[in-house]
């Protein structure tokens, strides 16, 4: 395909904060983006039209589409339904394999077992009749998940004895689910690679995640991976792109066990640029949101090499009202969402705070 031009139309599916960023970075390559929402968000704000309308209207969904020439998606979980809608009249990029995986965490980590990837042990549990096999395949403590809709902590629940699963199968609302092995590890890194049409692949650096209440926190470059070891986190989500015949940015989260036979264990990843890729913004001359426009229009990819060492901090809840400091910070760049309420657990902005090449703060 031939790269799209400058003056194109862009069509975003989700109007949330990455939604803004991409809108953000598209218009800084001369490009429209459109919205297509079930609510007015922080991305309506920077786009040149939002489509209001339910995920389900199909037929709504192919007429905002045709008034795009090519689009995208800021979040892992709009219906497939929805995307092959848009499909049918232009392209949709990352492609509807990468949300039917990445939508069904049994899918997930079925898919990443086929290809080779290391992965903790799991078991499906869609009901009582499954709790006994999934405490012989997993053992415990172990950690039941939903196998849909989680994130940052949702959905979940830890076991820490086999006769604790009814309990935490109640926890989950009685949703179908994978028990999952808990894992003894060093840290959570995760790798942010940006894939072109032509399937040219590269990397970000990997930072260094620090969780806190199930939702990211920080993200820290340069991580302390050996190098070898980082060059298997490469390897291993490089080979998820590529399986999954990617078109854009991915964020593969891994877990960081050590010295052994395997070092890293793949947790998830997302179709979409990532939380964790945000430091990407200000510490890289192409950040990923720039990268992802790049890929889905078909550009030559950015360099994503890093000038500068960083630590990403999100902006939770009541965090923001620090916003006066923040921006008089020496060497942090804040970045608001325009979220008009302040709420617990709520993302509202981040702040990378910059430093010189192997003087990391």
């Amino acid at each position: 395909m031939q790269a799209l031009k400058p003056g194109s139309t862009i069509g975003i599916l989700g109007a949330g904060q990455l939604g803004r960023m991409l809108a953000a970075a598209a218009s800084q390559l001369g490009f429209k983006c459109r919205i297509y929402s079930d609510v007015h968000g922080p991305a309506s704000d920077v786009a040149v039209s939002t489509t209001i309308g339910p995920s389900e209207d199909l037929d709504k969904i192919a007429r905002f589409a045709e008034q795009t020439d090519v689009v995208t998606y800021e979040f892992e979980n709009v219906p497939v339904d929805a995307a092959a809608a848009v499909e049918r009249v232009r392209p949709v990029r990352p492609g509807l394999h990468a949300l039917e995986v990445a939508q069904d965490r049994l899918k997930e980590k079925t898919f990443a077992q086929s290809l080779g990837i290391p992965i903790a042990r799991f078991a499906a549990v869609a009901g009582p009749d499954d709790f006994a096999a999934a405490i012989a395949e997993v053992g415990a403590p172990a950690i039941l998940k939903t196998r849909r809709l989680g994130y940052d902590g949702k959905g979940q629940a830890r076991i820490e004895k086999a006769g604790e699963i009814a309990a935490a199968f109640e926890a989950v609302g009685r949703a179908p689910a994978t028990l999952e092995a808990l894992v003894n590890f060093k840290c959570e890194v995760s790798v942010l690679l940006v894939r072109s049409l032509a399937g040219e692949t590269r990397f970000y650096d990997i930072p260094t995640n620090h969780h806190e209440g199930g939702i990211l926190r920080t993200s820290t470059v340069p991580s302390a991976l050996p190098p070898a070891h980082a060059a298997r986190a490469r390897e291993i989500a490089g080979k998820l792109a590529d399986a999954l015949g990617y078109v854009g940015v991915i964020g593969v989260e891994m877990f960081y066990v050590g010295d052994g036979p395997e070092p890293l264990l793949i947790n998830e990843f997302a179709p979409r640029v990532h939380n964790s890729g945000h430091w990407t913004m200000d510490a890289c001359a192409v950040g990923q949101f720039e990268n992802h426009i790049r890929a889905v229009a078909g550009w030559p990819l950015g360099a994503t090499e890093r000038h500068s060492d960083c630590r990403m901090t999100n902006l939770i809840g009541e965090d923001v009202a620090a916003w006066p400091q923040l921006a008089a910070e020496p060497g942090a760049c804040l970045h608001l969402y325009g979220k008009n309420e302040a709420r617990a657990g709520r993302k509202l902005g981040h702040v990378n705070r910059l430093s010189p090449l192997g003087k990391g703060r």
